[in-house]
């Protein structure tokens, strides 16, 4: 991954008819994402000033980005009144406040003497009149997406108070072909849809892709050989490694939380299935449950303390949880129906959840304790959720009734912002990356 040089600026902001210099400090304008129910936040995203169309485009990305979070409203260009020509000097916040935009973003892009693209922005709090960050960023032109990311991510933070989850990567299973001669890929592309490209090239199926938390790495299972196989591919150098010869049927392995481990299910020749744990070094693995029941589906809580997977063990499909090194499991799922691929939040409060009843899919988030269950969407045939890094969105697959493919969606945890996620043809089962260095 190639190093983009960030550097902060501030400018002093001088407050009409006083002469007075406001350096940024809290913002008057915020985002409280804690409340149920969200009101975006009108926004004016200026298109960034360049001697070619590469501002434009940046600005549109940002754009882009923020209306999709659903927490803001970007306001059309139809209705700017100012034209900015110096982002470098303070805008006219009349001009702003009176369209009622309550924030603004204005930058520039150029070149510098070595050739490599250099953006700046600004982010303003119009009523206070004065900037909250300022921004510049160092790197070759064909990132220019990425910078757009980052920028999106960095107005996000300074107005939520939390990480964004722009700047990242999804990595699934393309599908393609016949319904009764499906090829199946591993593809990865920008959380938005964008430079989607394919990682293996179809000749055995791939299935559950991960990523690991610390690395720009995912395991995934293939059924090279014909027997379901774990691999771990390193993204960046396309390096491939088979992790282990599983007997029997492996299944959908994860990452803990360091990336030294990953944890799966294994299938054995009596029929039932249990939890392991490999530490990625020594390749020693550990079996974590005991049950004549099948463990399937297991994610680590964030701090590496705990599993959660589901179990048949009490009849039906339900969610428990155990500590890291197996132990007795607690169940914390009642609902009615089957419960499946539970995974935990990034910030630990909510488990993710895939539930099948009454004849339909759904996809909700409970505590950690199974208190608070909600459902987010319902479906025909839906599962398999992952999480944005900053634990505010959940990306899932859904194959409507009479489709004849899945594809990816995502969902903000109001369950009021669901977005169709671009993909080149079928997609399923989406891995959501960490925030990229």
């Amino acid at each position: 991954m190639q190093i983009i040089l960030r550097a902060t600026f501030l400018i002093a902001t001088l407050v009409a008819g006083l002469g007075v210099a406001v350096l940024p400090a809290r913002a008057v304008v915020e985002i409280d994402i804690n409340k149920g129910v969200v009101e975006p936040l009108p926004i004016a995203i200026t298109e960034f000033i360049s001697a070619d169309g590469t501002g434009a485009e940046i600005a549109s990305v940002v754009e882009a980005d923020l209306r999709r979070s659903g927490l803001f409203a970007p306001i059309e260009k139809g209705a700017f009144i100012e034209k900015i020509s110096n982002p470098d000097a303070a805008p006219r916040f009349q001009d702003w406040t009176v369209i009622n935009a309550q924030a603004l973003v204005t930058g520039k892009v150029s070149e510098t003497a070595d050739g490599r693209l250099k953006a700046e922005f600004r982010l303003w709090d119009t009523y206070a009149g004065q900037q909250l960050i300022g921004e510049q960023f160092f790197t070759s032109k064909d990132k220019w997406r990425r910078v757009a990311h980052i920028i999106a991510d960095a107005i996000y933070q300074r107005l939520t108070g939390e990480s964004g989850y722009f700047d990242t990567r999804i990595v699934y299973v393309d599908e393609s072909g016949p319904r009764n001669n499906r090829v199946k890929r591993l593809a990865i592309m920008d959380q938005d849809g964008a430079n989607q490209r394919f990682l293996t090239d179809g000749r055995a199926i791939v299935l559950t892709p991960r990523f690991s938390p610390t690395r720009q790495e995912i395991t995934y299972m293939s059924y090279e050989g014909g027997q379901p196989q774990v691999y771990l591919l390193q993204l960046e150098t396309g390096q491939r490694e088979l992790v282990g010869n599983f007997p029997g049927m492996t299944f959908a392995p994860r990452f803990s939380p360091n990336g030294q481990q990953i944890v799966m299910s294994l299938l054995r020749d009596d029929g039932n299935s249990n939890i392991f744990a490999m530490d990625l070094r020594s390749r020693n693995t550990t079996r974590l449950t005991t049950a004549n029941a099948i463990d399937t589906s297991p994610s680590y809580s964030p701090d590496g303390s705990q599993i959660v997977f589901t179990s048949d063990r009490g009849g039906r499909a339900q969610i428990y949880v155990m500590s890291a090194s197996g132990g007795d499991p607690k169940r914390i799922s009642f609902g009615d129906g089957s419960y499946s691929t539970p995974v935990w939040s990034p910030r630990g409060d909510l488990i993710a959840f895939t539930k099948q009843t009454r004849g339909e899919f759904q996809i909700g988030v409970m505590r950690t304790d199974g208190s608070g269950e909600r459902i987010l969407s319902s479906g025909f045939l839906q599962e398999g959720p992952t999480w944005s890094p900053n634990g505010r969105v959940v990306m899932f697959f859904r194959q409507p009734a009479g489709s004849a493919g899945p594809q990816l969606y995502s969902i903000d945890l109001t369950g009021r912002n669901e977005q169709k996620i671009p993909t080149a043809n079928y997609g399923s089962d989406p891995a959501w990356s960490p925030l990229l260095e």
